[in-house]
């Protein structure tokens, strides 16, 4: 998850914000994950979760990371893999969690990609 978060965040530094302004989720109904999987996904992260809504077919996920940083994040519903995602750092933030070389912190899982 780490490293999907940071690949994120530097591939919206190099490309823009319109990148990522058309994307669209068209998993079947059927296959989504529930909210409550989400939440608990994110929230193990360090992140609290104000509201998962329902966007372009993408479940969309508002949220404020351990450092208070307001997070918005869009995933695929049945996969639950992120599609996008933004940060919205305080004036005295530590960028460092989200710019620093990939390593494993405390509160963020590792997980391989399959």
């Amino acid at each position: 998850m780490r490293l999907l978060i940071t690949l994120f965040v530097l591939a919206s530094l190099v490309f823009g914000s319109e990148a990522f302004a058309d994307i669209d989720c068209t998993d079947s109904v059927e296959l989504w994950k529930s909210r409550d999987t989400l939440r608990q996904e994110v929230e193990k992260n360090g992140w609290t979760v104000q509201r998962i809504k329902v966007d372009d077919g993408c479940y969309e996920v508002r949220a404020v990371d351990r450092n208070g940083n307001k997070v918005k994040a869009k995933y695929s519903p049945a996969t639950l893999k992120i599609r996008s995602f933004e940060v919205e750092f305080r004036p005295d933030a530590n960028t460092s969690e989200y710019f620093s070389p990939v390593r494993k912190q405390p509160g963020f899982e590792t997980k391989p990609d399959r």
